[in-house]
């Protein structure tokens, strides 16, 4: 068993100063574990808010390379955590061995892509305008600009990847880059997980010999409205539920000092398979993308929600397969117990439409959850019926028949924001719907080609984000490396003498790194 103490993170202390406790649970079995968390009293949160806004100027100040270096040494103490670590994770969430040790990987591989990041410098957005001094009518003065870290920003942890999206994933990730304390809500669903990676997150500080105040964690209940209402914290990073980034949009909003929130909430990824491609190969489409549907038991922000193709012997074909190789999948444990009750009211709800039929899968039952699909009447996307558009997270997928292509940009125009839309479609599809590529462009933040959405690259030119209700802010990306951006502002400084200046925008350009100077990209010292 490892050592959990089911303490707060206050800056460095391990703290537990209120009398109520949260537990955590096997999700397997929905039987408690043997630990219980303390839930953070108002004193605690606004403890860790203030030492946040304490360590935010040192923090900022640090250079590029030193933050690497924590970051690096971050993903090293996580590289280190033992199979017991692994075993717990598994135990909390009911996701396998192979996909947690993965996704470790992938939490590692961003604190380290990050820390190139901070070495390569693009980050800053150094831009530098020499002064004009002879220019007429007037002189221009000197103007140069960098970014900055916003301030604390409040982490809330996903419950679908426990270690990518939560304590040390990418909103962490990117805002230390960003040199932004960060105050982690704890994800009630895999606490302990959580604690030994907030533990190593204190390790690296302690090696790094930087200020405590930087990283705390807090767990329970109603603890994230004050957390987002302290007038410390200057952003919020969400992944989860519609409701709940809506919640804190709203919160953020009604401070007496709004402060953006990056919540990425819900997305149904419609996927549009075209004539041509269903003809070459409407059978291999039907296997991989019932696949996709039920991976990881269907718990993935990108889970293909929706599937529109054009009537035809073709997709009807398509259709059989689809139905006998959804009806083949077998029922998986979902990541807690509140996770399938939202599962199951979700499917009620589609069962209960008059315009939806069920078309495969078997009668939810016990404690796992059961793929379904389903098939619904084109006039649900054309009247914008709020159902349809709902995510349902969990093994299951809706299916569409338009008449036409017209009525296929009908339907499309009809969806709301999504993360992704993806095409499956041949090159003579190209030619008789070339109109589709622009209009997803304006639903979507990542457009998919002959691939299928769940999975998603870390990598710089990665997207995921999108308009509304995919993201609350189409702007950014929780993933890649352009992640960052979301944690910074601009600054400008006129007239400035060299040596008052931050090292990226100095004459010398000691960092080294590419600069925008009088409109051209150069390393060279001015």
């Amino acid at each position: 068993m490892l050592n959990i103490t089911g303490q707060n993170f206050i800056a460095g202390q391990r703290s537990s100063a209120g009398s109520k406790f949260v537990l955590s649970y096997d999700a397997a079995t929905d039987e408690a574990l043997p630990y219980q968390f303390a839930q953070a009293t108002p004193e605690e949160i606004d403890q860790a808010a203030q030492a946040a806004a304490l360590a935010y100027p040192a923090f900022r100040q640090t250079t590029p390379e030193q933050r690497a270096v924590f970051l690096e040494t971050i993903a090293s103490e996580i590289d280190a955590l033992d199979d017991q670590f692994i075993a717990t994770v598994c135990q909390e969430t009911a996701l396998p061995e192979a996909r947690i040790r993965g996704e470790r990987g992938r939490t590692t591989g961003q604190l380290r892509l990050f820390a190139q990041v901070l070495r390569r410098g693009d980050y800053l957005g150094a831009r530098i305008d020499l002064a004009l001094p002879e220019r007429q009518p007037l002189p221009r003065p000197d103007l140069r600009q960098y970014k900055i870290g916003v301030g604390p920003v409040a982490v809330f942890g996903a419950s679908n990847f426990p270690l990518a999206f939560s304590t040390a994933g990418g909103d962490t990730a990117s805002a230390l880059a960003a040199g932004c304390p960060v105050i982690v809500k704890a994800h009630s669903g895999h606490m302990a997980t959580a604690e030994s990676i907030a533990n190593a997150i204190c390790s690296a500080i302690e090696k790094c010999a930087l200020p405590k105040g930087i990283f705390s964690m807090i767990y329970g209940q109603g603890v994230g409205e004050p957390l987002v209402k302290h007038p410390a914290i200057k952003a919020v990073g969400f992944t989860g539920s519609l409701k709940g980034g809506r919640a804190l949009c709203d919160l953020a909003a009604a401070r007496p000092e709004p402060i953006p929130v990056f919540a990425e909430m819900s997305s149904i990824n419609p996927m549009i398979l075209l004539p041509e491609a269903l003809k070459v190969r409407g059978d291999k489409i039907a296997t991989e993308l019932s696949g996709s549907v039920v991976l990881g038991c269907g718990q993935f922000c990108t889970n293909p929600g929706l599937i529109i193709g054009i009537k035809s012997p073709e997709f009807s074909q398509f259709l059989d397969h689809f139905k006998a190789a959804m009806a083949q999948q077998p029922p998986q444990t979902m990541l807690n117990k509140g996770t399938l009750r939202s599962y199951e009211h979700g499917l009620k709800e589609l069962l209960a439409h008059d315009k939806i039929e069920h078309l495969a899968g078997q009668p939810q039952q016990g404690h796992q959850a059961y793929p379904q699909l389903f098939k619904a009447d084109v006039s649900l996307l054309l009247e914008h019926d709020e159902l349809l558009q709902e995510e349902v997270f969990g093994p299951t997928t809706i299916v569409i028949e338009v008449e036409s292509a017209e009525q296929l940009g009908q339907a499309l125009n009809g969806l709301r924001g999504q993360l992704t839309a993806s095409l499956i479609a041949e090159p003579q599809d190209f030619e008789n719907f070339a109109p589709l590529i622009p209009l997803l462009e304006e639903k979507a933040g990542r457009l998919l080609l002959n691939g299928y959405p769940t999975g998603v690259e870390v990598c710089d030119a990665m997207v995921h984000g999108g308009p509304y209700p995919a993201t609350s802010d189409a702007r950014g990306t929780s993933v890649g490396t352009l992640a960052i951006e979301r944690y910074l502002r601009p600054v400008c400084y006129q007239n400035y003498p060299d040596q008052l200046l931050p090292l990226a925008l100095q004459n010398a350009n000691p960092l080294g790194i590419a600069r925008l100077v009088n409109g051209e990209m150069s390393k060279a010292a001015l």
